[in-house]
């Protein structure tokens, strides 16, 4: 049991579950019929969907695991589980997901998991290993969870819906170019065509991580202008985008695993705090 729960990344779904969970507490006070089980129903399907996206995302790359370090011993390289078994498994998460996102919440949701899952996995997977672009195609379904935790709620989506969007859309560049510069070797060895490998010197991946991180700056002050949250959070925000712009800057002047290995701390710190600003001064309730 332990190596299908491994499946299924539970670190990454909690932070998934996390997303999904901002954007139902900020599309709330839209919507206008929502109760616990939505809120419930929505989590679960959520969690199953993801889950399903991990497992059956490891099976269409086990071959690329078992070449990498960081990934050898993982459930299906490693031998603890079938290839069958983990696809069989990962479609059952998945469809289950999708019917608990549809029939709990509502038809958009549902359809919005749907399509998080199939361009994960029909568009970004099989592109790793053609392109460096895969990273921004990935980024798409990477931001949906706010979108899904919205719809849920409010059973559409605004303006302020796609803000949420375009906040961790933008988070997660220098957070995964921090990872792929980290385990470039790892990727070339599998032949998976990120940026760092692509270009050995590090100077576009440094480039872009300060770049991402300082878009990220005014587009997090956005809710504040949406009334649903406050100067605290404005302030807040403004603070955490600046220390995240900083880890940035230092690793584009020292190309280096250490200063990668920090800018990924920093992108693991600010999302949760920012998350925790928009909850404490929102002002939808």
């Amino acid at each position: 049991m332990s190596a299908y729960l491994e499946l299924t990344k539970p670190r990454i779904t909690v932070f998934i579950l996390m997303s999904a969970a901002i954007g139902f507490l900020c599309g709330a006070h839209a919507g206008s019929h929502w109760n616990l089980w939505t809120v419930l129903h929505a989590m679960i399907g959520t969690a199953l969907i993801a889950s399903g996206t991990a497992t059956l995302n490891q099976w269409y790359e086990r071959s690329a695991d078992a070449k990498m370090r960081r990934t050898q011993a993982r459930p299906i390289p490693s031998g603890r589980v079938t290839p069958a078994r983990a696809l069989c498994f990962g479609i059952a998460l998945a469809a289950i997901g999708f019917f608990e996102l549809s029939l709990g919440a509502n038809r958009l949701t549902g359809m919005l998991g749907l399509f998080t899952m199939v361009s994960y996995l029909c568009v970004y997977t099989p592109l790793k290993r053609v392109s460096p672009v895969s990273t921004t195609i990935g980024a798409i379904p990477g931001a949906m969870p706010p979108l899904i935790g919205y719809a849920a709620a409010a059973g559409t989506l605004t303006a302020e819906a796609w803000v949420l969007y375009a906040i961790l859309f933008l988070w997660q560049f220098p957070h995964f170019y921090a990872i792929a510069w980290m385990y470039r070797e790892d990727y070339e060895r599998a032949g998976i065509q990120m940026l760092p490998v692509v270009e050995p010197d590090g100077e576009s991946t440094a480039r872009r991580i300060w770049l991402f991180s300082l878009a990220l700056i005014p587009i997090s002050i956005l809710p504040r202008f949406f009334g649903a949250e406050g100067n605290l959070y404005a302030i807040g925000a403004t603070a955490l985008g600046i220390v995240f712009l900083w880890a940035g800057v230092r690793a584009s002047f020292e190309r280096t695993r250490p200063r990668a290995r920090q800018v990924l701390l920093a992108s693991v710190v600010y999302l949760p705090l920012l998350y925790g600003l928009l909850v404490l001064d929102h002002r939808g309730f």
